[in-house]
């Protein structure tokens, strides 16, 4: 933590966040409504994040999460709402102050194949941000990559290496250096074990937990894998087209899922006991952001859906400490 910096509240607060897309833009011979138009990729997200806490976003593919993520840093520029990091409001910071601030924020890309640049060695991609922010002398600046290859489980030998002469577990470790060299306080971890075999997976989320704790580190852990997320998260996030449909502590969440679609999400896991048989995996496709349907998002594949939902759009309710759902089926309290 940065000396002087505020220590009170939530280290990242989101509030109302949205982000459209005008596909109509460059495009002037279309004149039809613009809603028609606008791909909805978050609409209206709120949450917390508390320092030291991992929060993990779960969702199938293209309910939002990665552009969640981005947004948050503000490597996208919001539609509306507001994202605050440790007491600042991100929009209302110029260049230089918005410069500053990324220091503390950092990324671990999904794909460790796209997300290095192959024209630069591996001493060059860890320490180019350090040698921005920072400014140490070359001789320090080796000094301090060497180190942090260490800390990640590479050698300081592979310095002058390049990103084609590792494997993607290796190429990921190298991602994580790089974000965690400027000595961030807030790490967005977008799907960073998914495009790995599960045997590399497990190290890297055992790496990201230890330097978590070495580094005092905060995550937004985004992932479409339950037990991913599970194991790593100290409460998880569930979107559905791009919305929070449930947010609560891990354990619970897991193990007494509130939303329809969290239900679904973890009965689709792939189990080997006979009980599995009996459970169905959830049908149907996620409707186009272009035109989300009214109401509840989920109306068009959830099973318990009326005709309230297909009309009005739930409000999230609690339905137990810290646990949050957005569903008409919770109205009356717990269900």
């Amino acid at each position: 933590m940065t000396a002087g910096m505020a220590q009170t509240g939530p280290l990242v607060a989101v509030r109302g966040l949205r982000k459209h897309y005008d596909l109509r833009r460059g495009l002037r011979r279309f004149t039809e409504d613009a809603r028609a138009h606008t791909v909805h990729a978050l609409d209206g997200v709120s949450f917390d994040i508390a320092r030291g806490e991992t929060l993990g976003v779960i969702g199938e593919s293209g309910c939002g999460k990665s552009t969640l993520g981005r947004t948050v840093l503000r490597l996208l520029e919001p539609t509306a709402g507001t994202v605050s990091f440790d007491g600042a409001d991100l929009a209302g910071l110029d260049a230089a102050a918005m410069k500053a601030l990324r220091r503390r924020m950092q990324i671990v890309f999904q794909d460790p194949y796209a997300s290095l640049n192959p024209r630069r060695t591996v001493e060059q991609i860890v320490g180019l941000g350090l040698a921005i922010h920072a400014r140490p002398s070359p001789t320090r600046l080796r000094e301090l990559v060497a180190e942090m290859l260490g800390r990640v489980g590479l050698s300081p030998a592979h310095m002058q290496r390049y990103p084609h002469q590792f494997s993607g577990g290796q190429r990921q470790r190298i991602g994580i250096a790089r974000a965690l060299i400027v000595e961030p306080d807030f790490v967005v971890c977008d799907e960073p074990v998914s495009a790995l075999d599960v045997s590399i997976q497990a190290q890297i989320l055992a790496l990201l937990e230890e330097l978590k704790r070495a580094f005092d580190l905060t995550y937004l852990f985004i992932s479409h894998d339950l037990a991913v997320v599970g194991h790593i998260s100290d409460r998880i996030a569930v979107m559905y087209l791009g919305q929070i449909v449930e947010l609560g502590p891990a354990r619970r969440l897991l193990q007494t899922p509130a939303h329809p679609y969290t239900q679904a999400l973890l009965e689709a896991v792939p189990r080997v006991d006979a009980e599995a048989q009996d459970h169905r995996p959830l049908g149907g496709d996620v409707p186009s952001p272009l035109k989300p349907p009214p109401g509840c998002r989920f109306h068009t594949r959830c099973p318990h859906a009326t005709a309230q939902c297909r009309s009005i759009a739930p409000e999230h309710r609690t339905v137990a400490p810290g646990h949050h759902v957005a569903c008409h089926l919770y109205e009356g309290g717990p269900a």
